[in-house]
C-alpha cells in the first residue's frame, strides 16, 4: 500500500478546495453579496471537506495540516468568495489557542466538534471602545466559586449569530500591571440567557457572512472553561493565536488582489479601444506588469510567515509584515483593476467593484495596518538578527 507524501496530500486538498469554489462558490458569489446572505449550504460543505479542522491535530479529529496548506487554503477561498474564508477565520484561532494552551481534557471536550464543524467557533476579542487596544479591554470577568460572572460587550464578532462557541478575553485582574497580564481566555458557550446576540452590523464589503455585536449580562461560565486553567495568560494566548490569524489576512489578501488581476487580464484582452484590444495598450501593460508583481512578492511574504511557523520557528514579525504588505497591495490591485475595467467595474453586476469593497476588510482586519507598522518597528529594533 501507498501513502502520499506531505506535499501530495497539500496538492490533494488545495485541488479539492479550488475546484469547491469553481464548481459551488463562484456562480453564487454576486447573489450571495448582493443579498447579504449567510450561505449555509456552502459552509457544510466545506465542513464536508474538513476545512474546519485544517491544522487540528488528527487526534482530536482534524486533517493535521501544515499552515503553507492553510494559507493556500484561504486564497483559494478568497479567489472565489472572499466571505466564504470568514466563516472558517477566527474558528481557526480558536483551536489553535485550544490546541497550544488547552488542557488536554479541555483538548478533548471541544476540538472534536470544532474540527468537525459541528460546532463553528469565533473570537470575542475586540470591544465597542477598545478597538486594536486589547490589553485596555473592558470585559470583566470575576470569580464565584466554581464559576466566571462575566459582563460586558464585544463588537465586531465574524460568526457571532451562528457560531456556538468563542475564545473571549475578559479582564481577571482589575489591578495588574501590567494591564495585560490581568486578562485571561474563557470557552464561551450560547445556551444562557445572560450571552446575548446584539444587531448584526452592515458592513460595506464582507457581506454573505454573520458580524454581530455579544452581550454578556451576568454570563455564568465553569471555571473549568478558562483557557489552560491558568488565570492572566489570556492575552498572550490570544497573541499567539492572531500569527495564524494574520497569516490568514494576508493569504485572503492574495487571492482577493488575484481575482482581481484575473479579471483584469481577461477583460484587457477583450476590451478594443481604437481597434485594438485595450491590453496592447502600454499604459495598461504597465498597469497589469505592477499588479502582477506585487501580488507575487505579496504571496511569497505569506508563505515565507506560513513555513517559519510550520518549523516550528518564531513567526510573529514575519506573520505582520505579510498581513501588512498583502492587504495594501490588495487594496490597490483592486483599484487598478477598476481603472482597467473603467465604468464596468463601478456597477454592481462586475466582481470587480466587489473585490474593491472587500479588500478594506483586510487593512483593518487582526489588527490595522497603522498598529501594525508600530508593531513591526519595535520588533526590528529589539531584533539584532535583522539589522544586517
Amino acid at each position: 500500500m501507498t501513502t502520499s507524501t506531505p506535499e501530495e496530500a497539500r496538492t490533494q486538498i488545495v485541488n479539492m478546495v479550488r475546484d469547491f469554489v469553481r464548481r459551488d462558490v463562484e456562480p453564487v458569489a454576486d447573489r450571495l453579496d448582493r443579498e447579504d446572505i449567510v450561505p449555509h449550504d456552502l459552509i457544510d460543505k466545506m465542513k464536508d471537506l474538513g476545512l474546519f479542522g485544517i491544522t487540528v491535530p488528527e487526534e482530536y479529529g482534524g486533517l493535521g495540516l501544515d499552515y503553507t496548506t492553510f494559507a493556500s487554503i484561504f486564497e483559494e477561498l478568497s479567489k472565489g468568495f472572499m466571505s466564504i474564508s470568514g466563516a472558517i477565520g477566527t474558528h481557526h484561532i480558536l483551536t489553535y489557542v485550544l490546541t497550544h494552551f488547552g488542557t488536554e481534557e479541555q483538548k478533548r471536550h471541544f476540538l472534536p466538534d470544532l474540527a468537525s464543524g459541528k460546532k463553528r467557533g469565533g473570537l470575542a476579542l475586540t470591544e465597542p471602545s477598545g478597538g486594536t487596544d486589547v490589553a485596555n479591554l473592558q470585559t470583566t470577568a470575576d470569580k464565584d466559586g466554581e464559576e466566571y460572572v462575566i459582563n460586558g460587550t464585544k463588537m465586531f464578532i465574524t460568526n457571532g449569530r451562528y457560531g456556538d462557541s468563542f475564545l473571549l478575553l475578559a479582564r481577571t485582574d482589575r489591578t495588574a500591571e501590567p494591564k495585560h497580564s490581568g486578562i485571561s481566555a474563557f470557552v464561551v458557550e450560547k445556551g444562557d440567557p445572560g450571552f446575548k446576540v446584539g444587531r448584526d452590523l452592515d458592513k460595506m464589503g464582507y457581506r454573505g457572512l454573520d458580524t454581530c455585536e455579544l452581550i454578556f449580562e451576568d454570563f455564568r461560565v465553569p471555571s473549568e472553561n478558562l483557557v489552560g486553567e491558568v488565570e492572566g495568560k489570556g492575552f498572550a494566548q490570544v497573541m499567539s493565536g492572531l500569527e495564524t490569524g494574520r497569516i490568514n489576512i494576508a493569504a485572503r489578501a492574495v487571492g482577493v488582489a488575484q481575482a482581481a488581476f484575473n479579471a483584469s487580464i481577461r477583460y484587457s484582452q477583450q476590451r478594443q479601444t481604437f481597434g485594438v484590444p485595450i491590453s496592447q495598450h502600454q499604459a495598461i501593460q504597465l498597469k497589469l506588469s505592477d499588479m502582477a508583481t506585487k501580488i507575487q512578492a505579496a504571496r511569497l511574504l505569506t508563505y515565507d510567515a506560513a513555513a517559519k511557523k510550520d518549523q516550528g520557528e518564531r513567526a510573529d514579525l514575519e506573520a505582520n509584515m505579510a498581513k501588512l504588505f498583502a492587504s495594501e497591495v490588495c487594496q490597490e490591485v483592486t483599484m487598478e483593476a477598476l481603472r482597467i475595467h473603467g465604468g464596468y467595474g463601478y456597477i454592481k453586476e462586475s466582481p470587480v467593484e466587489r473585490y474593491y469593497r472587500d479588500a478594506p476588510l483586510m487593512i483593518i482586519g487582526e489588527g490595522t495596518n497603522e498598529i501594525l507598522r508600530v508593531v513591526i518597528a519595535r520588533q526590528l529594533l529589539r531584533r539584532p538578527e535583522y539589522q544586517i
